[in-house]
């Protein structure tokens, strides 16, 4: 049990990210889909990560140094895969306006105009956001950590659960996020619920505002799943890099808002 366990997770950590994982582990579908309950853990990771290189980074130079060099790593971890599917939904959906087009749009490995703009005011946004948090002098390093793996969990979640909740769009097996989208059971649904909301609760407990937090991210789930669901019946696997990208950002936001009522 506890080694089928382990296989499913460091499946979930080869998908996800290009950490280094065990020989033993290899693609399996099956394996694949059951890995959605650790997708939120795959933030803690990321988020861990990245705190701990603008942390030690920040140690020899000025936060605004330290916090590119964080992005950087995140985005080396996990092979700018969140990213490069917000760059197909704005290539997409800017410039498709049909299912099929939409769909054939995000498919190309070209980058257009619309992703290029996204991608410029994504990294813009998030750079100014997290210097914002990282130069609040009220701010502890262990708050501070647990603020850098909530919003990636907390994001992961808000994306995963549009697979418990809408239907894939595309009609081709082709696509790598097929097998996550066939099925799913309640552990994947309590599995991901736990450790996508743990680091939040975690917060809540010196300061309880920050779960209002909870509330903007997931109007913007439920904003973006409705409107992938409009246009193309559905989501796809860049449907959900973008909602993770966009749910980040959003919590970032909240956090800062929230910080004007502690």
């Amino acid at each position: 049990m506890i080694k089928k366990e382990l296989r499913i997770f460091f499946t979930a950590l080869m998908f996800y990210t290009r950490i280094p994982c065990p020989k033993w582990v290899d693609h399996s579908a099956s394996y694949l889909n059951q890995s959605t309950r650790y997708f939120p853990l795959i933030g803690w990771i990321v988020g861990l990560l990245c705190f701990a290189v603008y942390y030690g980074v920040s140690c020899l130079f000025p936060a605004d140094i330290s916090v590119i060099i964080s992005m950087v790593t995140g985005i080396f971890v996990t092979g700018a895969f969140h990213e490069d599917g917000f760059a197909d939904v704005c290539d997409g959906f800017g410039g498709g306006w049909t299912k099929q087009k939409i769909l054939d749009i995000m498919k190309d490995s070209r980058v257009g105009a619309f992703g290029v703009i996204g991608l410029i005011l994504l990294f813009l946004l998030k750079f100014t956001l997290l210097l914002h948090i990282a130069q609040n002098g009220n701010i502890a390093p262990a708050t501070l950590l647990a603020l850098f793996i909530a919003a990636h969990s907390l994001s992961r979640l808000a994306a995963i659960s549009i697979v418990f909740t809408h239907q894939y769009a595309r009609e081709s097996d082709s696509s790598k996020i097929k097998p996550v989208a066939e099925k799913y059971t309640w552990k994947e649904i309590s599995g991901a619920f736990f450790f996508g909301l743990a680091p939040l609760i975690y917060l809540a407990l010196y300061h309880y505002q920050i779960m209002y937090a909870l509330i903007p991210v997931f109007i913007f789930r439920f904003l973006l799943a409705r409107y992938f669901d409009k246009w193309i019946g559905g989501y796809t696997g860049d449907c959900l890099g973008a909602t993770q990208q966009v749910g980040e950002i959003v919590f970032y936001l909240s956090v800062i808002g929230i910080w004007k009522f502690i």
